[in-house]
């Protein structure tokens, strides 16, 4: 079959009678996009995170965690100390790139008039368990269905797992470019994919053809984008939505972040002409498919068509190096700063491999035999012990703060492997971080003091690592969240229960499992991890602790007026105003609360009626290091006491809290 050129003469002269439906296809296949680029990254994630490995959790002038070591893979600053380390720079350099391509798909939606969905059918069923995943599926979403494929590639199946030889096929398809794409497609089944754009006799309302590879649905999607009807008008100038809101963390400047992609536009619209849109769009296509199968799609157009005078620059879609290194440093578990970060080192070593010749990479590590992944390690007969949590013994002895002992977390990763039911919890910890971030994305887009849930994401990844370190298993995120009871308050806080609902004796329920502040929706669901400044509900983590940031009312007692007040332990007033990691880390210690406070003042609220108005009832005084669940008890208890109601034993610490490393 000879190739498709989309050398067609209607584009420049297309009947104004399929305005309407060209509006339709074209926004459909933005859509298309989003989902494509949000379907990788679970996949994505489950896989990455199956490496065996170990991680310190460290921070700027914090010693918390000195001596220890948690559970999980992470970026290496050494990638040659290993195959593992290899592996999962080269894994975690793809999974970041996938976001960025998830913000660029977002924001050229945006610019053609689209309200990205980020919990699409094709994805999501309406419990946040994702359907498109699963050990019979055979469909890339709008890319591909492996049963039209010629043998050696029609087995292939659409499946969360380990890191294998064969799961890594999956990933070398996904980023296939066209070439390979025609290549393993039936040659009776080639004519359903690869679409000339407009599409023929396609209706509004009508499934997409399938595209064959990423790079051609981009092409589509750049086709509608040039049509010209006859009465002089053109389909992009029809949608181009002139400055809407559109979002951007990988360029953001500020005076904690620098630009990472400083030679190109991460956004499309904005004070622009539609000229320079469009250029700003196929800037942000060419990113996404020279990062992912190594053709760009502008090269293709100028050759084609000769629309813009572009011309790529070198390197342009690499992370700039010095700005990694500013954004994303590395500290020793003492707190002093340690450059280059693992992110740095396995994103700028990477940078110059498009996603395909990383997977690439992978597979030659994985046929070479070196990769352990941790069902390998759990069936050679491994379990935990105390020596592998502590980097060595001198400094976890020398640690000064109250931490529980590592035999102790030890016994709880080997106890919950084991634990009836214990499975299906750590799934739906899993589902529900990133069903937390799914729902976070939406207001992403729609409201700019909404911020994008960063913690949250790596906290989903913990719950994913975490899953795979204790069981040897992947979580089963296709399950879904458990659903919550209509009309009932749900207490966040371990063996904490306000509402007069039901709560496990030693653990938060499993419905309300978060990973961020983004990702709670309810009275109560949160405030158990950060510090928050009260009232704030935009950003997640320590970044929000400004100094403008100060209390609106006069404080009662102590003299305390220049202190910003913060959020108890799961008594945020609203949605999204509490802090990160419900079930609550029996590690989590409190930072310092902001720059030269060593304590500060935390609201107590009582939450009455029916609706649970929020009623201030006291103040909460805390420091750098003290432990989150013991506050989270003070709170509790003075909530008890408003109430005239008895004061209970403070439950023990449970298995999985133990076990569930604290928020980073």
């Amino acid at each position: 079959m000879q190739k498709e050129t989309f050398q067609r003469p209607e584009l420049k002269e297309r009947d104004p009678k399929f305005k309407d439906t060209d509006k339709a296809a074209l926004q459909a296949v933005a859509q298309a996009a989003v989902d494509v680029e949000l379907f990788t990254l679970p996949l994505y994630m489950v896989s990455m995170y199956s490496i065996q490995g170990m991680h310190q959790i460290t921070s700027k002038g914090n010693d918390f965690y000195r001596g220890r070591l948690w559970p999980g893979a992470s970026p290496a600053r050494d990638p040659g100390s290993g195959p593992n380390a290899a592996a999962f720079n080269h894994f975690f350099s793809v999974f970041i790139d996938e976001m960025l391509h998830l913000q660029l798909a977002s924001n050229i939606a945006k610019a053609l008039g689209v309200m990205p969905s980020y919990t699409s059918e094709a994805l999501v069923d309406k419990n946040y368990g994702w359907v498109c995943y699963g050990p019979d599926k055979t469909v890339l979403p709008h890319i591909l269905d492996f049963r039209d494929t010629v043998e050696g590639y029609d087995d292939i199946k659409v499946k969360l797992g380990a890191l294998t030889v064969e799961q890594n096929r999956l990933f070398l398809a996904i980023e296939q470019n066209e070439d390979d794409a025609r290549g393993i497609i039936d040659p009776d089944k080639v004519a359903d994919y690869f679409p000339p754009a407009p599409f023929v006799g396609w209706e509004a309302g009508q499934d997409l053809p399938m595209f064959g590879t990423i790079g051609w649905m981009y092409k589509c999607l750049w086709r509608y984008m040039e049509v010209v009807y006859a009465d002089g008008t053109s389909l992009f100038e029809q949608v181009f939505n002139r400055g809407t809101l559109e979002r951007d963390l990988f360029n953001a400047s500020s005076s904690y972040h620098k630009p990472e992609y400083p030679r190109m536009p991460t956004m499309a619209s904005g004070e622009v002409t539609v000229r320079s849109a469009m250029e700003n769009i196929l800037n942000m296509i060419n990113a996404i498919t020279d990062q992912g199968e190594g053709a760009g799609v502008a090269k293709w157009i100028r050759q084609m068509r000769g629309l813009l005078q572009y011309a790529p620059v070198e390197g342009q879609f690499r992370p700039d190096e010095e700005a990694l290194n500013f954004d994303y440093p590395s500290y020793t578990d003492t707190g002093a700063q340690n450059d280059p970060s693992g992110q740095t080192v396995a994103r700028s070593q990477n940078g110059g491999l498009d996603h395909h010749d990383r997977f690439d990479k992978i597979n030659q590590l994985l046929e070479a035999g070196g990769v352990v992944t941790w069902d390998q390690w759990h069936a050679s007969g491994k379990s935990w012990t105390a020596d592998m949590l502590k980097t060595n013994e001198e400094d976890y002895k020398a640690n000064r703060w109250t931490l529980p002992p590592a035999e102790d977390i030890a016994a709880a990763l080997n106890n919950l492997k084991g634990a009836d039911g214990t499975y299906d919890v750590f799934s739906q910890a899993a589902a529900g971080s990133i069903a937390g971030i799914t729902r976070v994305l939406s207001g992403f887009w729609t409201d700019e003091t909404t911020g994008f849930p960063s913690p949250s994401m790596y906290g989903s990844g913990d719950r994913v690592s975490i899953c795979w370190a204790v069981f040897g298993k992947y979580p089963d995120i296709t399950k879904g969240v458990e659903a919550k009871a209509t009309g009932r308050m749900y207490h966040a806080c371990q063996g904490l229960d306000l509402g007069g609902g039901k709560s496990e004796p030693t653990c938060a329920e499993v419905a309300v499992f978060h990973s961020c502040r983004g990702s709670n929706t309810c009275k109560t669901e949160g405030g158990c991890g950060f510090v928050q400044v009260q009232g704030q509900s935009h950003q997640c983590g320590q970044k929000v602790l400004l100094d403008h940031l100060r209390p609106t009312r006069p404080l009662r007692g102590e003299a305390r007026a220049s202190a910003p007040l913060y959020s108890a332990p799961s008594d945020n007033k609203c949605a999204s105003f509490g802090g990160c990691a419900v079930p609550i880390s029996a590690s989590q210690l409190y930072p310092e609360p902001s720059p030269g406070h060593e304590a500060a003042y935390m609201e107590v609220y009582d939450f009455v009626g029916q609706t649970a108005e929020p009623d201030k009832i006291d103040l909460l005084k805390f420091e750098a290091g003290d432990r989150v669940y013991d506050i989270a008890w003070q709170a509790y208890v003075k909530v008890l006491e408003h109430r005239r109601q008895p004061i209970p034993d403070p439950p023990k610490v449970s298995d999985l809290r133990l076990a569930f490393p604290p928020s980073t």
